[in-house]
């Protein structure tokens, strides 16, 4: 078997809760494993031979390809980053996306990510550019009405972002008069026009609502409490993260409509693979605060 080094500098303390050798993942197919060889490094083994997922049109497209296309985001530290110095993709979703390229067999060089923006991922999807979709995206039957999901992966909940020195304490203090900031396509944002009295902003990125909020053009920032925790965790004298979480999301990974054959793969390697899922958990996540249980996934169909 082949071994892909897909997760690096894991803590110390990560690295001792999953230092496990040849721990079987249950992915279709497959012997795929996760293995601790110090305390610094956690492997993927890509899978080997490929397995097949009959009648999966997504996997066909792949295995005809020979390269796996996946939408991520990369403006949200700790989940989905693109460093712009390096070039490096890192996060927990972006480790979920890999794992799901590993457990088809293919390697870390096979993989072409592509960033997308909340409000295109469904067409992304349906047009084919995408094989699949790992970037915070929440479950829901209007987007299931499009498209198909794997999971949960990942259960949270919205939260506030807000300046350090704001007495913004949580949703209920978000009044007429306050400007609250979400990208387009969200169901932070729909949530906040239709729960709140509160002036909405819509961007096409996380970023820019943090940029805008650090220069006082509005007054808090709203997504899923893991994303804000993770540019609170950037610059935690200017930012903070208030209030209880007011939504529960489900972060589910986006697939082709009616493709069952490639979620009940998806989803067969995560329900088997808990070790491998709370080594990325704990590289990417453990630190910042966000407790982490690996939801049950949806029955299919």
């Amino acid at each position: 078997m082949r071994k892909t080094r897909l997760i690096a500098a894991l803590s110390l303390a990560a690295a001792a809760a999953v230092a496990l050798t040849g721990c079987n993942s249950g992915t279709p197919g497959a012997e795929t494993s996760v293995v601790a060889p110090d305390e610094e490094t956690v492997w993927f083994t890509v899978a080997d031979p490929k397995p097949e997922v009959a009648d999966s049109p997504t996997v066909a497209a792949i295995t005809e390809r020979g390269t796996v296309k996946v939408g991520v985001k990369e403006d949200q530290p700790n989940l989905g980053y693109l460093d712009p110095t390096t070039g490096e993709r890192s996060g927990f979703d972006v480790d979920i996306a890999r794992w799901v390229a590993a457990s088809l067999g293919y390697d870390e060089e096979d993989i072409e990510f592509t960033a997308i923006d909340s409000a295109n991922r469904e067409q992304s999807i349906i047009n084919g550019d995408i094989d699949y979709y790992v970037g915070t995206y929440s479950i829901t039957d209007k987007r299931k009405e499009q498209i198909s999901f794997a999971g949960p992966y990942f259960v949270t909940g919205q939260g506030l972002l807000v300046a350090a020195d704001s007495d913004i304490t949580g949703k209920d203090d978000l009044t007429a008069d306050t400007v609250v900031c979400s990208v387009t396509g969200s169901t932070s944002i729909e949530r906040i026009k239709t729960e709140t009295e509160a002036e909405p902003v819509e961007l096409s990125k996380y970023s820019e609502c943090v940029d805008q909020l650090k220069n006082g053009q509005v007054d808090a920032v709203t997504t899923d409490e893991a994303i804000l925790i993770g540019y609170a965790a950037q610059d935690p004298d200017n930012l903070k993260v208030v209030g209880e979480p007011f939504s529960e999301e489900r972060y589910g990974i986006g697939i082709k409509k009616d493709d069952t054959a490639f979620v009940e793969f998806v989803n067969t390697m995560l329900t088997d693979g808990g070790d491998i899922w709370t080594a990325i958990f704990e590289k990417n996540l453990g630190a910042a605060g966000v407790e982490g249980t690996q939801p049950e996934v949806d029955p299919v169909g």
